[in-house]
């Protein structure tokens, strides 16, 4: 009996007679061993002798037919077996085996030809093509992140926020992130030169008061929080940062909200747009904390009413005062004979910073009873407040903050949004300043902060502010609040290259922030961002017309819903400023 052998590797092979046969096949190179019924549904006595097989494969490797006597093996056989076993010699293969009645014989196989791979003729699906990946991943993201160069900005109008003023045609040098020369007729060979003519270069604008970037803002279960951390929950792909860059802003503080009478820890940013949540941070600054008086710690406008202390003003104060006798008994308590039995208090830890001038506070404020009463128990428990935000009305109180020795962050001119803010007037960032406050313009809002240069310029018009004195407001007086002036604020030698350019005066509404440089690396650049606009236009018109064309094709369609971003930000502010946002139903 003549079976064929189709060999496809070394522990698969099928028999072929009349049908193919199901079989059990090896072969390790030399040894081959092959087991198969005869006849599929029917039994039959096989002849015994000689069986002539004719391996197909050659030897095996590659796969084969070898024809010969015999019978088919398979992968598992069923009913009565025949049982073959032998070795290669090449083209040849032969050896013995017993029939399906025990009975022995001997079987061959000659090799008859190789296997020829069968066509695939299915359609081979072409690799999926991947997007690329940006720093942040969304439209205005950098394929690749920007490289910190060596500047050079040439014959620009440059206003230091020093006491130099402001330098017509003066050239700016920026060498490893840092400010290396400010005057005329300067080069270096290895910086990239950028043209200033009939342009303006400022510092960044620092923003004070801020809430962008960042999860969460308000823990608003108790009144005092002083243990939870805005560095905790930085959301550095947050739009706004970029958004706030091509206003001209270089750093923000950012904030925990005002439902608490001592919140949360704050963090101050730099907008390094792409980088991750550690990067942001601006490292060695202080460390702040946020305080809040007034309506939203007393919850006056919850809906639901207030469920926990304080309900009144002078509730208020006095958590500040027990949280303040709370921390020094702490403190004595750990430094005390019974220290090691101490626990530990993460959120007396903040309060006994502030205590020892290692932690400063900025905190919420607007009516001058409970701004006065603030600073009363601060005298009294040896701590000051560094900053009061908000203060509208610190024009009221601003000789006994000047007094206290604290600084004042306001808006330019807010007003009667809520009870507590009716005798707001948009002149008291001038009148804090003729006091001798150092006072500085905020936003509290992420649209706003894009365009805090007209908010500053809006001293001018009300108090009479010098364009200088104005601009500073939003330069260096944040940065002498938050006590990094050192590094930021102005255009310095040795100051971190933290400076925008300016299409016209930066105090004009017409006035475009063309690039904006932070620690010497082109973060916004306008013409790369009109490009980028353009991408994202086509990209958006592409995908439309790819669901018009699955609408035609009758895919089953639903009706658009908005992606809506939630804006943290003072929600009593009550100012609409057409974004497609949800406000936090967190405070400020």
């Amino acid at each position: 009996m003549t079976y064929i052998l189709d060999v496809k590797s070394s522990n698969d092979a099928s028999v072929i007679g009349r049908d193919t046969l199901t079989s059990k096949f090896s072969f390790d190179g030399r040894m081959v061993k092959i087991g198969f019924s005869p006849v599929a549904n029917r039994r039959r006595r096989p002849t015994g002798g000689s069986d002539s097989v004719r391996p197909s494969g050659g030897g095996f490797p590659g796969g084969g037919r070898f024809g010969g006597g015999g019978n088919t093996l398979a992968a598992a056989p069923s009913g009565p077996t025949i049982r073959l076993s032998g070795v290669s010699n090449g083209d040849t293969w032969q050896g013995v085996g017993v029939d399906t009645l025990g009975n022995q014989l001997t079987w061959s196989a000659t090799f008859v030809k190789a296997n020829i791979a069968k066509v695939d003729s299915v359609k081979k699906k072409e690799p999926l093509k991947l997007g690329t990946v940006t720093y942040p991943f969304n439209g205005y993201g950098w394929d690749e992140m920007p490289k910190q160069e060596n500047l050079l900005i040439k014959n620009a109008t440059v206003w230091t926020s020093e006491k130099e003023g402001r330098l017509e045609n003066t050239d700016v040098l920026i060498k490893n992130g840092k400010i290396s020369a400010v005057g005329k007729n300067l080069n270096d060979a290895t910086a990239k030169l950028i043209d200033g003519t009939g342009k303006y270069l400022t510092a960044g604008i620092i923003d004070e008061h801020s809430h962008i970037a960042a999860s969460s803002i308000n823990e608003g279960a108790q009144s005092v929080t002083s243990e939870v951390r805005i560095a905790d929950n930085l959301d550095p792909d947050d739009i706004n940062i970029y958004r706030q860059l091509s206003g001209g802003v270089t750093s923000s503080h950012i904030l925990h909200g005002s439902a608490n009478t001592i919140g949360g820890q704050t963090q101050l940013i730099k907008l390094r747009w792409g980088a991750n949540d550690d990067e942001i941070k601006f490292k060695g600054a202080d460390p702040f904390i946020k305080f809040a008086l007034g309506e939203n710690v007393k919850r006056t406008t919850a809906t639901n009413g207030n469920p926990r202390f304080p309900d009144t003003r002078m509730g208020v104060e006095e958590v500040t005062a027990d949280a303040f006798q709370r921390a020094i008994d702490y403190q004595k308590a750990m430094k005390g004979a019974n220290a090691k039995s101490v626990r530990r208090d993460l959120e007396l830890d903040a309060l006994v910073e502030i205590l020892n001038k290692k932690r400063f506070i900025t905190c919420h404020s607007y009516v001058q009873s409970e701004i006065t009463a603030a600073m009363r128990v601060a005298d009294k428990y040896g701590f000051s407040y560094n900053t009061f935000t908000h203060i509208l009305e610190g024009y009221k109180v601003a000789d006994k903050m000047k007094a206290h020795g604290a600084n004042a962050s306001t808006f330019s001119d807010w007003w009667y949004y809520k009870m507590e803010v009716q005798d707001a007037i948009a002149y008291n960032a001038a009148l804090m300043t003729k006091v001798g406050l150092n006072v500085a313009i905020n936003s509290d809002d992420a649209e706003m902060a894009r365009r805090l240069n007209q908010e500053a310029a809006k001293t001018v018009k009300y108090g009479g502010m010098t364009e200088d004195e104005a601009w500073k407001m939003v330069t260096i007086n944040p940065a002498t609040m938050l006590h990094v002036n050192d590094r930021v604020g102005s255009i310095k030698v040795g100051k971190d290259a933290d400076m925008v350019l300016w299409s016209d005066n930066p105090l004009s509404i017409y006035a475009k922030s063309l690039k904006t440089i932070v620690d010497g690396i082109v973060y916004f650049d306008r013409d790369r961002d009109l490009q980028l606009r353009a991408k994202i236009a086509n990209e958006r018109n592409r995908l439309i017309q790819k669901m018009v064309g699955e609408k035609r094709g009758g895919s089953p369609m639903a009706a658009p819903t908005p992606s809506m971003q939630i804006m943290h930000t003072c929600n009593d502010h009550s100012h609409q400023h057409g974004l497609l946002i949800v406000d936090a139903d967190e405070g400020e």
